[in-house]
């Protein structure tokens, strides 16, 4: 049967159910629940459509997703990317895409897809994702954070890595300017953010949510005593690529031979430090600058293993032993 410019054909085991099914389709249809594609979606390619979201789309998306989205347009699902849409079979797209990269890649890429094929008017159609695995961040036992800190010592990064550990994203560190870094009250306000776009970085006058501007106190001694000394000058308080302070923090973790993490991870030991500190939770998420409690909990917030200790010794003494 023919609805609006497609062709559709309905199979059922029989001719009765087949009359039903094709009923329901109509009716619908009819009632505006059924969208079908015009002629002129059928015939892009995956290409072409992803393309042609991120082309209209570009000024209102940030430069981080502006950049991912453009990778993944050009590299994910290699094999059908000069296919048109009336032509695949989109569970198979993704099963094919599942053999050559992970799971999470593969449903990022899948929403990029799904949204494309929204804003073009072609049905999005059902598929399976597998699910995706939890990926646990590495972060810093309390009494692994003095010995991180004494490695930092004279190196070209321990300004900016000391900043991590109070909180900061690293797209907030980078795009933080002496006029934002107030030495006599020792507070440092998080405002804007420098990050990734698809021609280099770019500095964002807003950060990642309304609660992410915000104070936040300068509370490692060390980290003041080096700002006061670099005292007087203009335009970013540090200069350093995101891949290069990466490696920094991981040669630092090596050389105190602590936990190995990343530069998000000190923003969970920053998290899960207040935790242990007994720092109340309100005052954790507004130094921080998480949008709700929900998110602190779920991510942020993890046991250390100090506490667990404590916590189970807790529950033996209850029993007298």
């Amino acid at each position: 049967m023919r609805l609006g410019d497609e062709d559709l054909s309905v199979t059922m085991p029989t001719k009765e159910e087949c009359k039903a099914e094709a009923l329901r389709i109509k009716t619908e249809y009819k009632l505006g629940k059924r969208i079908t594609a015009s002629k002129e979606a059928r015939e892009l390619t995956l290409k072409e459509v992803q393309d042609n979201y991120i082309a209209k789309n570009k000024a209102v998306l940030s430069p981080s997703t502006l950049r991912a989205y453009k990778i993944y347009a050009k590299t994910r699902f290699p094999k059908y990317q000069q296919t048109k849409l009336k032509d695949l079979d989109f569970q198979q797209v993704i099963d094919d895409e599942l053999d050559l990269k992970s799971e999470k890649t593969v449903k990022n890429a899948w929403g990029l897809l799904r949204t494309s094929l929204e804003a073009a008017g072609y049905p999005v159609p059902k598929v399976r994702l597998a699910p995706v695995p939890i990926n646990e961040v590495n972060f810093l036992q309390p009494e692994e954070i003095t010995p991180f800190c004494d490695a930092l010592i004279g190196r070209s990064y321990e300004i900016p890595a000391l900043m991590l550990l109070h909180g900061l994203r690293l797209s907030e560190m980078r795009g933080l300017t002496w006029d934002n870094i107030d030495l006599k009250n020792g507070v440092m306000t998080v405002k804007g953010a420098l990050v990734r776009g698809p021609d280099g970085d770019v500095n964002k006058k807003q950060n990642k949510n309304a609660t992410s501007t915000r104070p936040v106190p300068i509370m490692i001694p060390r980290l003041l005593e080096l700002l006061k000394a670099a005292d007087g000058k203009e335009g970013p308080v540090v200069v350093i690529g995101a891949g290069t302070m990466l490696d920094d923090v991981k040669r630092a973790c090596k050389r105190a031979g602590v936990t190995e993490v990343t530069c998000h991870g000190l923003r969970h030991s920053f998290a899960s430090l207040c935790y242990y500190l007994e720092i109340p939770e309100r005052q954790i998420q507004e130094w921080g600058g998480w949008k709700d409690r929900a998110t602190l909990h779920r991510i942020y917030i993890r046991l250390t293993a100090a506490g667990q200790s404590e916590a189970q010794t807790k529950f033996t003494s209850f029993f007298g032993k």
